[in-house]
């Protein structure tokens, strides 16, 4: 369906790709990898026709539709989340906006002059809607949105009020409503939370269209895609298989492409001692001479491309009493929407306790009750002895200083700590090198986070209460926040819609249901087995 020939990108004086080439098939599910900035969303822009490789082709067969998902969403405003995303179905969003017109012309008492008119024009765009299947359009927008976490309300409501992460929902629906024959996907796990992202992967597993994705959501992939393309170095190299084959193959390329060559160079090494020691002696010209021409003609093993990924010892948390935090009789209201009534909850030292729940069951109420962020309207939260915090929630990178250096807010936060530690800590986030001297007010989403969580870690405390502390992380990143808070010997409670960090790092589950807290010992692995549901509401 789309081929990529020998293309070639550069941004600036950056190569982005060199004579690369790749190919995506009917019925294939790819996932796309690689470092940050190694070109995953050029790739996107390249194949939607937004912007054109410098060398090279790319192929789309004739009458191919596409339909491209990014970060990006724009402007969004003045119509209902339901007729934001039947407009990315073509003409029939235009006439569903007529209908919608005329039924308010029809309801309006100073255009009853024109009834007969409006009436009549109102049969005609109605039959046509029909024609366009529109109604059926409705439906299956409505049944999109609902998977995607929205509430008939949300849907009927003006989507310029929603905030970005629904926003984002928004964009999305309408990909999956298109339904092209090619679905570009740019992050769409991204602010789903655990249903949603379920939903998603089991639409996706229905669509028999092509998929080329992104995901810091190794899970996710795990579970959708069937072949992978990585970009590194300006290559694309294609791998059959899931993520997990991908990261075993990859790991033993490495390993394969470095014994290979230091096996060259002991050889490289061992002609060019011959030569060195040979060259004088007029015995030998001729050997050294067929030596030096054998060398030249070798062809270089180049070592394996190494991922930067930098080792940080973290400091060990100071001992806690047994009990962390108590909960007694407390009850929450926002309005008339009562989320807590007389909870009773117990947090003990080195638990690490995960929060599960359908949307508005009230995780993130839970932390901020917990952390003393809110307080509750009856009953008491206290924090056992010794006890040092440490939260994490979306707002803390609103907290950040945008005029500072990320080596300047580490410093700020450290006075005391060396420049090395800090670079090093800095580089564990993944701020290597002239990174460290962005400022904060340019960083994305996810470098915030990754900010804030290296200046919560360096010193740590001894009960992290964790809100989505994955969302815009990496995969490597992840990867080294799940090896540090393995290690880590205090107390955690943490919401996540990553089930692979739930997985590694939860020895207790807290469901949230109208009945009440639901706990579980054991992690979240014991919960899907135990209850035979991947989430509150869905069966795995």
């Amino acid at each position: 369906m789309i081929r990529l020939d020998n293309i070639s990108k550069q941004n600036g004086t950056r190569l982005i790709f060199i004579e690369a080439s790749a190919a995506l098939q009917k019925g294939e599910k790819i996932g796309l990898v690689g470092p940050n900035g190694a070109g995953k969303s050029t790739l996107f822009r390249l194949i939607s026709g937004q912007e054109q490789p410098d060398e090279g082709h790319i192929l789309i067969d004739k009458g191919v539709s596409i339909g491209l998902f990014s970060q990006d969403v724009g402007e969004m405003a003045g119509r209902s989340a339901v007729a934001e995303v039947m407009d990315g179905a073509g003409p029939v969003s235009a006439v569903a906006a007529e209908l919608a017109a005329l039924e308010a012309a029809m309801a309006d008492p100073e255009q009853f002059d024109k009834l007969d008119e409006t009436l009549e024009r109102f049969g005609e765009v109605q039959t046509r809607f029909e024609e366009l299947g529109g109604y059926a359009l409705d439906a299956k927008a409505r049944e999109v949105l609902h998977g995607l976490g929205f509430s008939q309300e949300m849907m009927e409501g003006d989507v310029g009020l929603l905030s970005g992460g629904w926003k984002m929902r928004v964009a999305l629906a309408r990909i999956l409503l298109m339904r092209p024959d090619v679905m570009l996907l740019d992050e769409p796990s991204n602010h789903l939370d655990l249903e949603s992202l379920i939903w998603l992967e089991q639409f996706l597993a229905g669509y028999d269209g092509a998929l080329l994705m992104t995901s810091h959501d190794r899970e996710f992939m795990n579970r959708v895609i069937n072949k992978v393309i990585e970009i590194d170095a300006g290559n694309l190299t294609s791998f059959s298989g899931d993520y997990e084959f991908y990261a075993r193959q990859a790991a033993l390329n490495e390993k394969q492409q470095q014994a290979q060559f230091e096996r060259q160079q002991a050889m490289l090494a061992k002609e060019v001692a011959f030569i060195e020691r040979f060259k004088a002696r007029a015995s030998h010209a001729a050997q050294v001479q067929s030596r030096v021409k054998k060398l030249d003609k070798i062809e270089r093993v180049e070592p394996p491309k190494r991922r930067q990924t930098i080792e940080f010892e973290f400091r060990a948390a100071p001992r806690s009493g047994d009990d962390v935090a108590n909960l007694r009789g407390v009850s929450k209201a926002y309005g008339s929407k009562v989320i807590y009534d007389g909870l009773d909850l117990l947090i003990r030292r080195k638990e690490r306790a995960c929060v599960l729940g359908i949307n508005g069951a009230g995780k993130s109420t839970l932390l901020k009750l917990v952390t003393g962020t809110t307080a509750p309207d009856m009953g008491s939260v206290t924090l056992g002895g010794s006890v040092k915090m440490g939260y994490f929630a979306q707002h803390a990178m609103d907290l950040l200083d945008g005029s500072a250096t990320v080596f300047e807010a580490l410093d700020a936060a450290f006075p005391h700590a060396g420049q090395g530690v800090l670079r090093n800590l800095a580089g564990a986030f993944g701020f290597s090198g002239d990174e460290v001297e962005k400022r904060v007010r340019v960083l994305s989403g996810g470098e915030k986070a990754r900010l804030v969580m290296a200046i919560m870690l360096f010193d740590p405390p001894n009960f992290l209460v964790l809100d989505e502390p994955t969302n815009h992380l990496d995969l490597a990143t992840k990867e080294m926040l799940i090896k540090a808070l393995s290690n880590y010997e205090g107390t955690m409670l943490f919401v996540s819609h990553d089930r692979h960090f739930l997985s590694a790092l939860s020895n207790r589950v807290l469901e949230l249901t109208p009945e009440g807290i639901h706990q579980y010992d054991g992690g979240y692995t014991e919960y899907v087995a135990r209850t035979g549901q991947e989430a509150p509401g869905l069966h795995a």
